[in-house]
């Protein structure tokens, strides 16, 4: 807020306003009357939030709406009169904070007065002054941001270590992994002969590991509000050193925005695309690896000299079977606003991503129950797509002409003309040793893979 007597000379301005005429306030104090009624209505006493709402909704524009809507997320005592304000401003009804987040996310078209952006950094500064590293001049500015200010919450975290990532992490044999059960989920990871389980029951904690496997760096960005964990190789063309990645504690549309260390920028976690900051045009895109998701009993059987995460991560957090998130994972709900665009599928329905250049697909978890064996077509890339027992288990491979079924074995698949094809975590491996590559899909809530994708995704449907 600007200090005592300027802050007493703008609500004596206010005041006055309801009795001399507007056109006698000056176009460059109109600008500095909306900053000082858009900070009063998240800080400001009581006298200076009622002055601030009636000059808002006296000016009638809607370049404030941002502001309220921030507003109406903190001002507990105030939301009555911000909803009303903001009814009055879009012509809508809703109450929520929630809600009105949404109205926000389907309106880019409304541009926010040029002061939210010193209002929506004093809110982040408020929760956590840390928070102001991610917004540091230049980089921050409207048009070098490629998400809106608007649009990015507070994820009810500290930033920086409210969400701490793991680092080099200390891994055990699976034999001495007795604190896992077998219906436990991991993420299976296979590079260059290194296979590892990072189990999610521990990854649900800390939503970020940065490792060394099969000695390429990686990241494993996990969103747990997007039901999505994404392996990137974190070595980039130009760069010397790995990018360290952590999570903000700042969310955009209820996807998790992560940050590298060295930089400060955020990124997209769904994209692994940089989107504020310093690198945010530097046009850099994280290479995506091939993950599982699969029962721990499942992967120690086709892995049984696989390492698996220790308990030891030196944090002190409840890492029992189903404790972290569990009543987000069991309720239909989002925690956080986000339009769910393509209703064909529930926000949450879980889906098996894959992006090739140019072109998206995504396929229902449900058509995969029971184990199948779907020849598809994604763009241009010919994919097989190979289910095994469990329900969240699904590979994807390249191929060309090949169609395959299921082989007599379940790690088997066979071609048209009898061969048997053996199902690996690198490659799907032929009678003559043949390779084809496997893709790097992964599984999302389908409310995220709608949003986040970047480019038009189809939606598989089963033939008749």
């Amino acid at each position: 807020m600007p200090d005592r007597p300027c802050r007493a000379a703008l609500l004596a301005l206010l005041l006055c306003l309801f009795v001399l005429p507007r056109p006698s306030v000056a176009a460059g104090q109109e600008d500095e009357l909306v900053a000082f009624a858009s900070e009063a209505l998240l800080f400001g006493s009581g006298e200076e939030f009622t002055a601030g709402i009636d000059h808002l909704a006296a000016r009638g524009k809607p370049d404030v709406i941002a502001a309220a809507i921030l507003a109406i997320r903190i001002n507990y005592r105030g939301r009555p009169a911000l909803n009303v304000l903001l009814q009055q401003l879009t012509g809508d009804h809703a109450e929520r904070w929630h809600d009105w987040m949404l109205w926000q996310e389907q309106h880019p078209e409304i541009q926010p007065h040029p002061s939210f952006r010193a209002l929506a950094l004093k809110f982040l500064e408020y929760t956590d002054p840390q928070f102001l590293g991610f917004f540091v001049p230049p980089w921050a500015e409207p048009g070098r941001m490629r998400i809106r200010l608007e649009e990015i919450a507070w994820g009810g975290v500290p930033a920086l270590t409210g969400i701490p990532s793991l680092d080099r992490p200390a891994m055990i044999a699976a034999e001495a992994a007795d604190y896992l059960l077998p219906e436990d989920l991991v993420f299976g990871i296979a590079i260059n002969g290194d296979v590892r389980a990072y189990p999610l029951r521990i990854l649900g904690w800390h939503e970020m590991m940065n490792d060394l496997v099969g000695g390429v760096p990686v990241a494993l960005a996990y969103c747990t509000l997007c039901g999505a964990g994404i392996l990137y190789e974190t070595q980039v063309a130009g760069r010397a050193e790995p990018f360290v990645f952590g999570s903000s504690g700042l969310l955009y549309r209820s996807n998790k925005l992560m940050f590298d260390r060295e930089t400060r920028s955020l990124w997209n976690q769904f994209t692994g695309e940089p989107v504020v900051g310093p690198l945010a045009d530097s046009g850099i895109r994280l290479t995506m690896r091939p993950i599982a998701v699969t029962t721990w009993q499942e992967w120690r059987q086709r892995h049984p000299d696989s390492s698996v995460l220790s308990l030891e991560t030196g944090y002190r957090r409840d890492y029992g079977s189903g404790v972290v998130y569990g009543d987000y994972f069991a309720s239909p709900d989002l925690m956080f606003p986000a339009v769910l665009r393509d209703r064909r599928l529930e926000p949450k329905d879980v889906v098996f991503g894959l992006r090739v250049t140019g072109a998206a697909k995504a396929w229902p978890l449900a058509v995969f129950s029971g184990g199948q064996v779907i020849n598809d077509q994604v763009g241009s890339q010919a994919v097989v797509l190979v289910s095994q027992a469990e329900l969240h288990e699904v590979r994807a491979f390249a191929r060309a002409a090949q169609v395959f079924t299921a082989g007599a074995e379940p790690d088997r698949l066979r071609d048209a003309n009898g061969g048997s094809w053996r199902v690996e975590e690198e490659a799907l491996v032929g009678p003559a040793g043949e390779q084809l590559p496997r893709l790097p899909g992964h599984l999302a809530y389908w409310f995220a893979w709608d949003s986040y994708v970047g480019v038009a995704s189809e939606l598989y449907a089963p033939p008749d």
